[in-house]
């Protein structure tokens, strides 16, 4: 009798567990979802910066991205910049490249910033996970640009190297004469001040906004 009990017991604990665990996936998904979609919504807003060539835009879709990085997992900002980008695929006039570009520049910094924070969840280290993620998104943002971007605007859409640097010159950045200097004094700053702002921002949406994001 009492081995039936027990057994009846682990059964339903076993049963309530499997549903809570239904539960929290159901949780989580609808919260990707949401951040997915208000990053793509942000990432439409985007707008010029002074001293950067019309063609680099700045946009606040890192936000939920890295709400999702610190509140989920380092995983789950990763997914964030993976659905927004794909859904902004048919917005496209880069032939995609725009979009992995936008992926993989932006995964590095909500990877690198969740990763540090999962591992110390103090208000100190999001200060410190976010300037080391703004760092290796500037890192990142140099290598692809450099190897990869750039070099597919220039060798695959006929864009001319002398073209973007007179774009860059004309818009009062006067440092660009070459590719290394375009990656120097455009893409570096740009990623660097990205990172800072974004920083700033979720410093001061993450607390008010952690109980929601935990729920």
């Amino acid at each position: 009798m009492y081995q039936e009990k027990t057994a009846t017991l682990t059964a339903n604990e076993a049963k309530n567990y499997t549903l809570e665990q239904k539960k929290t996936h159901t949780h989580t998904i609808a919260k990707l979802g949401i951040l997915s979609c208000l990053a793509f919504v942000l990432m439409l807003l985007e707008f010029s910066v002074p001293l950067m060539p019309a063609f680099l835009k700045f946009d606040f879709s890192e936000i939920p991205a890295l709400l999702a990085s610190f509140s989920m997992g380092p995983l789950a900002g990763v997914i964030v910049e993976f659905v927004k980008n794909l859904l902004h695929l048919p917005f496209t006039t880069t032939m995609c490249v725009g979009e992995l570009a936008n992926f993989i520049i932006g995964s590095s910094f909500v990877a690198v910033a969740g990763l540090i924070y999962k591992k110390h969840s103090t208000r100190r280290a999001a200060y410190l996970s976010m300037f080391f993620g703004t760092l290796a998104m500037a890192l990142v943002g140099c290598v692809f640009n450099y190897f990869i971007n750039i070099p597919f605007y220039v060798n695959v859409m006929g864009f001319q190297m002398d073209a973007i640097i007179s774009l860059t010159n004309a818009s009062g950045n006067t440092l660009v004469h070459d590719l290394p200097s375009l990656i120097t004094w455009v893409f570096v700053p740009f990623n660097l001040i990205k990172g800072a702002v974004i920083s700033v921002a979720v410093g001061f949406l993450y607390m008010p906004l952690r109980p929601l994001l935990k729920k």
